[in-house]
């Protein structure tokens, strides 16, 4: 429905963690003199160490702090030449110890970031077709990006949808050589585990398919000596090495207590190749001799039957955080045998709350957030290793409760909501208990008690004078609302079988007193999902939709409508109710999203760093840009003459040269009552502009809306047409008047003569004309176009929305194919 441009995205992620960087929780530093693992000094304050990714300890090994410094002893802290040439003394020793490890050729990398940034564009060939997960590690992503520009497709699945990415291979495997599917073995957030099974009966199933994962999470803690959790796998499925088509980036890190990474080969031959040039591979500093040596050592103990010992220590303390977990209503997401658990919170709000109050309980833990997650998935995450003990887990436990139904409570939030945040997940039996028992008591809330909303399903349930007073403007002043409820609310099947139909819902929030707190109103209708995309993906888009219609669109319940534009809300700023009025608000929209089947809620037209921003995000709406909006503003302009004098120079010459020529050899006419065949004339006019210009790419309006506006006096119609005896129609503006603003809504050209007679230019000079000659006080030009309307004098404005997905999938698909 919207795109994310990449600074735009960068901002965003910024804005959700400065959030949580100005709460304590994020850019925090340890404050340690020394570290051993159970605790960890954060603010002046010892916390229980449960964020930690090192799962079995082995960082703080004495053997490896030994060797280790060994390693600098001999042969200093770096080693500062590229393997290419040579590598240092103790990298033979590492290779040797890491193929009989994992039993399979290796290649070893600087992290794993560099090592798929050095692997993937040697694996991937030009005639080849890449799938990805959608919740890949980001290290995966960022190194497919460098396929793009040879003209690899890049294509994405939801999250272990095993039926989705057969039906993907089926659609590539006709016209491309190999199809590479990335995915996780066990994946950071949720612990939640790739379904090996399922993607080695489709490996058997289709010659074509390879798989790659990352599996540094898996690595050290499960498997035959560690290997990992996708040799384990391999071997539970039978297979004694692994398979030809199958191969991981596994961690000499985290787990394994060293640093850098390692890519287990599946043959010699991919293994010499890769080896041979590989981008950081070939050009990138070697790993210094002080992790080189950690590694061995703790290679060695992977190859002992000490590493036995470790993992069960490790998984006895899995078992027992797991078996307290579901004694508890804590809704756990993904409950099972990983060193990596997720405590679902819902809104970020809610997450902040309770890993503020974890932090005072002495605990420190990880908050899942926005982009690591879908932002309405926001959670705590930790993890168990083996330096915390059995009393540490408990005492955790204890915590988590504690900090969940205080977290819930002063956030407003609730087991059932959190439940419907958190889709397709397999609740404990304890929590689902306390989610039926919330449902059967009177939901207790924190919002104000004195606030009442009222929805209403028309305009006219609404007071007129209060609605001019405070919403309607421009096209959605009361009469324009009522007509704009009347042809939109009427269902119309447009020309590739879609039915379109808007359903509109006003909500009024007013206090004890009926004091007016909040007045907005909301439609719901399908909606491209590459509406503000860049125009080579909604051309892309455009032709899969010629075979299925519905193609990457959404329901959406938008604040105002897409026919609209402007500040489609009243809030009372100086209520002390008026934060309670919109979190009020946005809980009633998902009960009526989740009701109407919608898939995204989105609050539209905002400027940048307006009063409510910091609530939106708390409550889970991600800022976006939207095209720039342009406004006449013509309070001090009460003719032509006086609107050319304020132009500047250079945009008088551009009026001069490029407008002023033309206007002989056209003449406007300006009609409020049209012949049926005009009107579908005007229409005509209308699908060229609206099939050319996809940078808001919408569904097209019916032939009857344009009916419709005829029937209606604030609606009039200017024509151009050409001065000679034909009277050819070149464009048409649909303009509607309120009180103080012009709004010309929508626009219809025959591009043949566009460039001949500056017809598009002509058409908005025209616009200000009769926008003067109404006396407004502002003409509202709509968006995009914006440097065509700032040369007429146009003042532009950036403006912003906010988006409330149930997943990031189709955002981030937006992003794949924009970067195509």
């Amino acid at each position: 429905m919207a795109k994310i441009k990449h600074n735009n995205f960068l901002d965003t992620v910024d804005d959700y963690f400065l959030q949580a960087q100005e709460k304590g929780i994020l850019h925090l530093y340890a404050e340690d003199k020394s570290l051993t693992g159970r605790f960890i000094t954060v603010k002046g304050k010892s916390l229980y160490h449960f964020g930690t990714t090192g799962y079995l300890g082995l960082e703080q090994d004495q053997r490896l702090k030994a060797e280790a410094i060994e390693g600098i002893k001999k042969y200093g802290t770096q080693f500062p030449l590229s393997k290419t040439y040579i590598s240092h003394p103790l990298y033979a020793e590492l290779e040797t110890s890491l193929k009989a490890l994992f039993n399979s050729p290796v290649i070893i990398t600087k992290n794993s970031t560099l090592g798929h940034i050095g692997v993937i564009p040697g694996l991937v060939q030009d005639q080849d077709a890449v799938i990805l997960d959608h919740q890949v590690h980001w290290s995966v992503h960022n190194a497919v990006q460098l396929l793009k520009p040879r003209g690899i497709s890049v294509k994405m699945i939801p999250h272990n949808d095993s039926k989705a990415l057969e039906e993907l291979i089926k659609d590539l495997k006709g016209t491309h050589e190999k199809i590479w599917f990335f995915a996780d073995g066990i994946y950071s957030m949720f612990g939640d585990c790739a379904p090996i099974a399922d993607l080695f009966l489709l490996l058997e199933k289709y010659s074509q398919l390879h798989l790659y994962f990352d599996d540094v999470h898996g690595m050290s803690w499960t498997g035959t000596n560690g290997a990992g959790f996708i040799l384990q796998s391999c071997e539970e499925l039978g297979f004694s090495e692994l398979p030809d088509r199958v191969m991981f980036m596994a961690t000499l890190s985290k787990t394994f207590g060293a640093n850098g990474s390692v890519f287990i080969c599946p043959n010699e031959e991919l293994h010499r190749k890769l080896k041979l040039y590989g981008g950081p591979l070939t050009f990138s500093a070697q790993l210094d001799p002080a992790s080189v040596a950690a590694a061995i050592a703790s290679a060695k103990i992977h190859l002992s039957d000490e590493i036995k010992g470790l993992q069960d220590e490790l998984k006895g303390k899995i078992k027992l955080c797991s078996r307290l977990l579901k004694d508890t209503a804590l809704p756990i997401v993904n409950l099972n045998n990983t060193p990596v658990f997720y405590i679902a919170c819902g809104l970020p709000i809610t997450g902040y709350e309770m890993i503020e109050r974890l932090f005072k309980k002495g605990f420190f833990v990880n908050l899942g957030l926005f982009p690591a997650v879908p932002v309405k998935n926001t959670g705590i995450r930790f993890t168990i290793s083996r330096h915390n003990n059995q009393k540490d887990i408990r005492k955790l436990v204890k915590a988590l409760a504690e900090a969940f139904e205080e977290a819930i409570i002063v956030s407003d939030s609730s087991r059932r909501r959190i439940a419907e945040l958190f889709k397709n997940y397999n609740w404990n039996a304890s929590y689902i208990k306390q989610l039926e028992k919330e449902s059967k008591s009177s939901s207790k809330s924190n919002l104000n008690s004195n606030l009442v909303l009222q929805c209403f399903k028309s305009i006219d349930d609404i007071d007129k004078e209060e609605w001019n007073t405070h919403i309607g403007h421009g096209l959605f002043d009361f009469s324009g609302q009522q007509w704009l409820e009347k042809v939109l609310s009427a269902s119309f099947m447009d020309e590739s079988g879609l039915n379109h139909k808007t359903n509109f819902f006003y909500f009024r929030i007013v206090d004890q007193s009926n004091r007016l707190v909040l007045l907005t109103y909301f439609s719901l209708e399908r909606l491209k999902d590459d509406m503000l995309a860049p125009e080579s993906v909604s051309i892309a888009y455009e032709k899969q939709r010629m075979l299925q219609p519905d193609y990457m669109t959404s329901r959406v319940l938008s604040m105002g409508s897409i026919f609209s534009e402007g500040k489609h809300f009243y809030a009372d700023v100086n209520h002390s109710a008026i934060n309670d009025a919109w979190r009020l608000l946005f809980k009633n929209l998902e009960e009526l999203k989740r009701e109407k089947n919608g898939q995204m809620i989105l609050l539209r037209d905002f400027p940048d760093d307006h009063i409510h921003e910091h609530l939106f995000k708390q409550q889970g709406f991600i800022k976006i840009g939207m095209p720039r909006s342009c406004k006449m503003l013509l309070a001090d302009c009460h003719s032509i003459k006086e609107w050319f004098s304020k132009l500047s120079k250079r945009n008088r010459r551009h009026f001069r040269v490029d407008i002023e020529p033309y206007l002989k050899d056209c003449e406007l006419v300006i009609s409020q009552e049209a012949t049926k065949d005009l009107i579908h004339q005007y229409y005509v006019l209308y699908q060229n502009v609206q099939k050319e210009n996809i940078a808001i790419n919408l569904f097209p309006y019916p032939e009857q809306l344009f009916f419709e506006m005829n029937t209606h006096p604030a609606w009039e119609f200017l024509e151009l047409r050409t001065r000679d005896k034909e009277g050819k129609l070149l464009g048409v503006v649909f303009c509607y008047t309120s009180k103080e603003c012009y709004s010309p809504a929508l626009i219809g050209i025959d591009y043949n003569y566009n460039a001949s007679h500056a017809v598009y230019r002509q058409l908005l000079y025209y616009i200000i004309q009769q926008g003067i000659a109404k006396n407004v006080s502002e003409i509202d030009l709509g968006l995009s176009a914006a440097f065509e309307k700032r040369k007429l004098g146009a003042n532009i404005y950036n403006t912003y929305a906010y988006l409330q997905s149930d997943d990031n999938f189709k955002l981030d698909v937006l992003e794949l194919t924009q970067n195509e």
